[in-house]
């Protein structure tokens, strides 16, 4: 094969009707993500509806409680590090180098950078909604399990994790979540200019 070929390219060097297919449905798929982007609360109802759909087809079905659980804790997982910064104050807390956050009130004002941004935290817990709503139409994942014992398990992972991560936000002085955060405004724009 030379350099220019590829697995989508037909043997004289021309696109496959397959690649091109799955090159425009890509491009289709992108350019609905890119439109979504700044409707973030339809963004989460959607995905909120999904959930919803999900855990009434698993009650219904009274099984997949494994995929429930695995579910549970991918979602934990992306909480945390949508709650996170990018970088971790306690890995700064040796050195001197980098960005800190700021810990007093004459400190210059850095704004809060998410380890996992919004939108990716959207799109990754939607797509695993949408990954396990179809392991429930396959019987090898309806693993046997008493329920009641995950439920409590995931309740006490939720809150030891959670208090961990809150112990941390006090301990280093950051807010995550921009409802109820001061807000700094400049001087207003008179539109006077000044004459030389």
């Amino acid at each position: 094969m030379s350099e220019g070929d590829s697995v989508g390219e037909a043997i004289h060097g021309k696109p496959s009707v397959i690649g091109r297919f799955f090159t425009r449905l890509g491009q289709i798929y992108q350019s609905w993500l890119d439109k979504s982007t700044p409707f973030s609360a339809m963004r989460w109802i959607f995905t909120i509806l999904l959930i919803v759909i999900y855990m009434i087809r698993v009650y219904l079905l009274q099984g997949w409680y494994i995929v429930t659980y695995a579910l549970g804790i991918y979602h934990l997982n992306l909480f945390i590090a949508f709650l996170s910064p990018k970088v971790d104050p306690s890995l700064l807390e040796d050195t001197d180098e980098g960005p800190e956050l700021p810990t007093k009130q004459n400190e210059e004002f850095r704004p809060f950078i998410r380890r996992l941004p919004e939108f990716k935290f959207w799109y990754s817990a939607t797509k695993g909604v949408v990954i396990a709503m179809v392991c429930t139409f396959f019987d090898a994942f309806n693993v046997p399990v008493f329920w009641p014992i995950l439920v409590i398990y995931f309740i006490m992972l939720f809150c030891i994790t959670m208090k961990r991560q809150i112990k941390h936000m006090i301990k280093y002085r950051y807010l995550p979540l921009t409802h109820g955060k001061r807000t700094y405004r400049g001087k207003e724009d008179t539109g006077k200019t000044f004459a030389s």
